[in-house]
């Protein structure tokens, strides 16, 4: 499980570090090559979210016990993945001749009042999409924590089950021992009762047989 792990760590790592390069290098390209680029920097970028959708599903198979480290990666990995969507963000409405030639026409006369008002606009739009992807982030890892919680709360419910299943089982190996118990007091209580009845007689059996003796002893002396 962890190997496979590792091996779409080392596939994002690669994949990431490329598409950090081509973001660097979408502002200064020819609008030819801008848009080749674009569209191979969005196709990467699919690829990285399918990467980070298969290693959370590989944590989620890992043992709650050992799961924390990985799970603390995951979300090293998201953020840089924000990060790279925001930069890329960026990078396709950065500052180039190509939109300078849009906005102030080609006598490059039109007023630089419009040019500064776009770039705060653009500024404030991008501290907006930063503060949602923020929320985001942090309204994905609560969504993980609590799966995580619901996980080793429903894990912990079944070793109490079995837990209990255990007690129960040994509780009824107790009754059966104690009944058990019962019945051999009982039955040596009356082998006991055995003895003794069977000694008493002996005894009295004992006695007899003397009295009788010495009956017999008397009567034939006395006949002499």
């Amino acid at each position: 499980m962890s190997s496979d792990f590792e091996g779409y760590e080392q596939d994002f790592a690669v994949l990431t570090a490329e598409i950090t390069s081509k973001i660097a290098r979408v502002p200064r390209l020819p609008p030819d090559e801008k848009k080749q680029m674009v569209a191979n920097v969005e196709k990467q970028l699919e690829e990285a979210k399918e990467l980070l959708e298969q290693m959370d599903l590989e944590v989620r198979e890992i043992p709650p016990q050992s799961r924390g480290m990985y799970s603390n990666r995951m979300r090293s990995y998201k953020q840089e993945m924000g990060k790279l969507e925001t930069d890329f963000k960026r990078s396709r409405i950065a500052y180039s001749d190509e939109v300078r030639n849009e906005l102030l026409g080609d006598d490059g006369n039109s007023s630089e009042n419009q040019l500064i008002k776009l770039r705060e606009e653009r500024a404030h739009l991008l501290d907006n999409t930063e503060r949602l992807e923020r929320s985001s982030r942090r309204l994905e890892a609560g969504y993980q924590i609590a799966v995580e919680t619901e996980q080793i709360g429903q894990e912990m419910l079944e070793n109490l089950s079995h837990d209990r299943e255990k007690i129960q089982r040994a509780r009824e190996r107790l009754r059966e021992t104690d009944a058990n118990l019962g019945k051999s007091s009982r039955i040596l209580t009356g082998m006991l009762r055995r003895i003794i009845q069977n000694r008493i007689l002996l005894v009295i059996l004992g006695i007899v047989v003397v009295i009788t003796i010495l009956m017999a002893i008397t009567f034939s002396v006395r006949r002499h």
